[in-house]
């Protein structure tokens, strides 16, 4: 999401505009028949009595081109804006100034996951992700478990208690990797509750929970799509040295 002009985006207004796909990561040229606009107004209550001015709340909804995504965006913003009547075409609600708007759906810092991670991993992660702010405890017990999934699963360790589990891939990866993690796990209740089961509710922050989701996304990027990534390319080699012989 990096990539994109989201103030362009927000006032949306040619034929076509380049977009980036916040679910799939997919470049895209949006065309007419891939958005829709709702505008919602209603007279400025703050201007003055006399004034025509309105504020227009427009609400946009993306679909993504890409055939094997197709899932939708939503943005809202919000403009100082005026009507217009004419005959031919009613009334018409017209935006004279861009106040603010912002990406509605999907969380854009919610990160997205190739499909060749678990999907019970990939679950986890999402759920707590989205209630790290309503519920730091709940987000840090599902983390937990999604932790010890991320282990047994790559890893293949002998299942048992989370921090034997973690001692068990000591000697498996590198050594900044696995400070990463033992740095985490030596923080607080995080660390004192990964000796008890992992469903176990553990009073923890917002910080605290949040440092295990920047833990969990690492992993998936330094051991499921690194090995993803490098497969990938010697795949390439080989192929290409076979056409060689």
């Amino acid at each position: 999401m990096n990539t994109i002009d989201l103030a362009s985006i927000l006032k949306i207004d040619t034929p076509s505009i380049p977009w980036q796909c916040p679910h799939c990561d997919h470049h895209a040229t949006l065309k007419p028949q891939d958005y829709s606009i709702a505008n919602n107004y209603s007279k400025n209550q703050s201007a003055p009595n006399d004034s025509k001015e309105y504020i227009n709340v427009q609400t946009k909804l993306i679909f993504c081109p890409n055939g094997e995504c197709q899932k939708y965006t939503i943005y809202v913003s919000i403009y100082k804006a005026h009507t217009e009547y004419t005959q031919h075409s009613g009334t018409k609600i017209i935006n004279d100034e861009y106040i603010s708007g912002n990406i509605f759906y999907p969380n854009v810092k919610l990160k997205a996951y190739p499909d060749y991670i678990p999907q019970a991993i990939i679950s986890d992660y999402k759920e707590s992700y989205q209630i790290v702010e309503l519920s730091p405890k709940a987000s840090a017990t599902i983390s937990r478990r999604c932790l010890q999934g991320i282990i047994r699963d790559f890893w293949k360790v002998k299942p048992g208690k989370l921090v034997n589990e973690i001692d068990q891939i000591k000697e498996k990866v590198d050594e900044l990797t696995f400070n990463a993690i033992d740095s985490v796990r030596k923080i607080g209740n995080i660390g004192a509750h990964m000796e008890t089961d992992i469903n176990y509710i553990i009073d923890v922050d917002k910080n605290e929970a949040s440092i295990l989701l920047s833990l969990i996304e690492m992993l998936l990027e330094n051991w499921y799509i690194a090995k993803h990534d490098r497969e990938e390319r010697l795949r390439k080699i080989k192929s290409i040295a076979d056409i060689k012989k």
